[in-house]
């Protein structure tokens, strides 16, 4: 598989990613989808610590035994949970950030994570005591490099401005586009972007559409109505059918663009992740049809610049 550079660091990972959120509670399943993804040639895992509060992280670090070294390895902090409390809370501190990296450390049984983020983030939150820690982290050997998850147009604009950061994770696929606004930006910075929700909740896969959720149903899904969908997927679906599939071309489109070094689709099943890894030997998009597609599809920007 074709990897990538993320922004400056020294980290390659492979174009497809294994967004491990979806894998579930079932141990001997989660690790064998994780094995099997390392075996066709996927390096690079992204988890986080709030995941199943730590059990994701567990299923990582077990399926990762012995294997470390073929591992790009990336988590996330910043949500404060505790154990046989509900709920959990936001807390960016440097103080927490140093204790919640060492459970991490502990669930994923290593002694260092190659991509730390920050898994969210406000304009209220003491920005500078964030990426204080993180650098200790860094300094300390804790951690190769960090990142930040985040939606945020003020939070993203800080980190780039006064930090180190390599990686930007944002929501991006077909569907939603609105990360558009920052990759020059992001480019100009030699920051790279994490593309997470690639497949719009299973909308550009192979799917039905009449199986999606009942509020996509009733909502619509971020700028599109159901009905628009409804009349757009198939449109996609009958332009590209030729040359690859829907999830390959939904894949396809976001890697299309350099400021994109992976895309990490979530798989539940076998099934999921060898039509992922398909996608990622699909032919790449032809100029023509990355435009066409742009035409066809919503450009909008983030309304909170919070």
């Amino acid at each position: 598989m074709k990897k990538r550079r993320i922004g400056s660091s020294d980290l390659y990972v492979s174009e497809i990613g294994l967004g491990c959120m979806s894998l579930g509670t079932d141990e001997t399943k989660a690790i064998r989808i994780i094995h099997e993804a390392l075996e066709c040639g996927i390096n690079y895992l992204d988890t986080a610590d709030l995941y199943d509060r730590g059990l994701n992280e567990e299923f990582v670090g077990k399926a990762i035994k012995g294997k470390r070294e073929q591992v790009v390895l990336a988590t996330k902090v910043g949500n404060r949970w505790e154990e046989g409390k509900e709920g959990w809370y936001w807390d960016p501190s440097k103080a927490y950030i140093k204790q919640a990296v060492k459970n991490s450390l502990r669930r994923l049984q290593t002694d260092y994570i190659d991509l730390y983020q920050l898994h969210g983030g406000t304009i209220e939150d003491n920005i500078d005591e964030t990426i204080e820690a993180f650098e200790e982290l860094k300094q300390e050997g804790i951690i190769r490099y960090y990142g930040i998850s985040s939606i945020r147009p003020n939070v993203i604009r800080e980190y780039v401005k006064h930090s180190n950061i390599v990686s930007v994770m944002m929501q991006y696929s077909l569907l939603d586009r609105r990360p558009e606004e920052w990759f020059p930006l992001l480019e100009e910075h030699n920051i790279s972007v994490i593309a997470r929700g690639p497949v719009a909740k299973g909308m550009l896969t192979e799917r039905p559409l009449e199986m999606v959720n009942e509020s996509v149903k009733e909502h619509g899904y971020l700028d599109y109505t159901y009905a628009e969908l409804q009349m757009l997927l198939p449109q996609i679906k009958e332009k590209m059918r030729k040359n690859r599939t829907l999830t390959a071309t939904a894949l396809q489109f976001c890697l299309t663009h350099p400021v994109v070094a992976a895309v990490i689709p979530g798989a539940s099943s076998l099934e999921q992740l060898k039509e992922n890894i398909s996608a990622a030997s699909a032919p790449s998009l032809t100029t023509e049809e990355y435009e066409w597609l742009k035409q066809q599809t919503k450009t909008s920007v983030y309304h909170a610049h919070r």
